[in-house]
């Protein structure tokens, strides 16, 4: 978990330097000097997004918090897994939307919320359920979840400005502050593709984190394995039009909702039985074989909030062999 923080902080002080370096080019585009005014211009943005990013979550997601008479068994499976991580009891909220997945965010361990969608509640066993909110517990122990929501507004902050610098540059072209205008917004641009890389990288690592935290909490590798290739054949069979409506926040679910399709044919491949799970027999057979992905594979990686699927579960294997 240490290694985990410690790279997500490296990763802040990068991202906040490159914010930094934009709110310099803007302050001097404007004709303000000093050093206060550019620190306080990328601090009040990092703050906004760390005020008002739960409620945009809330939102999007179409969040509704229950109480524990309304799901008993979700709540006592939440509690316990709350005593074993040994964090404060999270808000539970049910997110209505179809998609099949579950989710973290918060401000802070006693701001933490966990959230299932009603698509998972009627796809997952509890076993399955349990291992997906042990992988969420472990987002909010690690506070993963914050780290993520401050490094995922510097890309969308960076965007936005190059939109604005780079029309207002074609516009006012002809006259003097024309050109400054369009540095300000190819510097932009080049930033936000940089820190875009950088926060998908933070987005796959703190996956497998959550992942091992999940296994640390009780829960099997076969749990766990089974529930991801439950999502990923959830997620491939929605219609495009509910994958769109949810795309800004799809960093916050356990799988990579747009690459469902590709992966679900490889998963299958792990499924010997066909029963539509993955059981240590075959996480076993897994742990045994050396997978090898196309290039194709590996720049979608390199793209995406999520590890490749097939590479996560073979790391599942491996802490598989241990349960032989």
């Amino acid at each position: 978990m240490f290694s985990l923080r410690l790279r997500m902080s490296i990763l802040v002080i990068i991202l906040f330097a490159i914010l930094y370096a934009i709110a310099s080019l803007i302050m001097h585009y404007l004709g303000v000097r000093g050093f206060l005014p550019q620190v306080l211009l990328a601090v009040g943005m990092m703050l906004f997004q760390y005020l008002v990013g739960p409620k945009i979550v809330e939102l999007s997601m179409h969040v509704k918090y229950v109480k524990k008479e309304d799901v008993p068994w979700l709540f006592e499976m939440v509690e316990g897994l709350s005593r074993r991580a040994n964090v404060p009891m999270p808000k539970i909220g049910i997110a209505h939307i179809n998609v099949p997945n579950a989710f973290a965010f918060g401000r802070s361990l006693k701001d933490g919320r966990i959230c299932v969608t009603k698509g998972v509640l009627d796809l997952l066993n509890k076993e399955e359920l349990r291992a997906v909110l042990g992988h969420e517990m472990t987002h909010l122990k690690s506070r993963d979840v914050l780290f993520i929501t401050l490094l995922s507004v510097v890309p969308l902050i960076l965007y936005y400005i190059f939109l604005h610098f780079s029309l207002y540059g074609s516009y006012s072209r002809r006259r003097e502050s024309g050109g400054s205008a369009a540095l300000i917004g190819i510097a932009a641009f080049v930033f936000y593709f940089v820190t875009n890389l950088l926060v998908l990288y933070a987005s796959r690592i703190r996956e497998y984190f959550a992942d091992k935290g999940s296994l640390d909490l009780g829960n099997s590798p076969a749990s766990l394995a089974t529930a991801l290739y439950k999502l990923v054949y959830g997620a491939a069979r929605l219609p495009k039009e509910n994958l769109r409506e949810i795309e800004g926040v799809k960093a916050f679910f356990l799988n990579d909702l747009s690459k469902a399709k590709s992966e679900i044919s490889d998963l299958a491949q792990l499924d010997l039985d066909r029963t539509g799970t993955i059981d240590p027999y075959e996480l076993r057979s897994l742990a045994q074989k050396k997978i090898n992905l196309s290039f194709a594979d590996k720049a979608m990686e390199i793209l995406s909030t999520h590890p490749n699927m097939l590479k996560r579960i073979k790391h599942l294997s491996e802490y598989n062999k241990g349960q032989a």
